[in-house]
């Protein structure tokens, strides 16, 4: 019993991380490959140039948000860079939040606070929980 007692903060540090690095991965896949990053940018330019925000700040935060999820969702998937896409994914987040606060000052959170939830939990869990990483294999002590 104790052997599962000790597994199952590691097991919780996985799932934690694979579906995060899923729901930004396939959001990600979704924005570059088949919505195309272009057309994420002119869906949001229209009311970000309402708002005063100029069209080249709203270009490169499109592409950032876009790659980021994609690149950063694949590497939290495998393990690999854990702990740089997770404030990659971070500063997503609050570009995100920014860019909804701005065009939408009550926007719904549904799709922004699970995110941070589970991002926030893997970055304040003890290292020694992540051992279920490619990390872990690269770069142990």
């Amino acid at each position: 019993m104790e052997i599962i007692n000790q597994q199952h903060y590691i097991v919780a540090a996985f799932i934690a991380r694979v579906i995060l690095g899923c729901l930004f991965f396939f959001q990600g896949y979704d924005a570059v490959f088949r919505i195309k990053v272009k057309n994420v940018y002119n869906s949001l330019e229209n009311n970000f140039n309402k708002s005063g925000i100029p069209s080249s700040l709203t270009f490169y935060a499109s592409w950032f948000t876009c790659l980021s999820e994609l690149i950063c969702g694949g590497l939290l998937i495998i393990g690999l860079f854990q702990y740089p896409a997770l404030y990659i994914l971070g500063l997503n987040l609050i570009v995100a939040s920014i860019g909804f606060g701005i065009t939408t000052p009550m926007w719904d959170t549904k799709h922004v606070l699970p995110r941070l939830v589970l991002i926030l939990i893997l970055l304040l869990i003890p290292n020694e929980y992540n051992k279920w990483t490619i990390d872990n294999f690269i770069f142990m002590k």
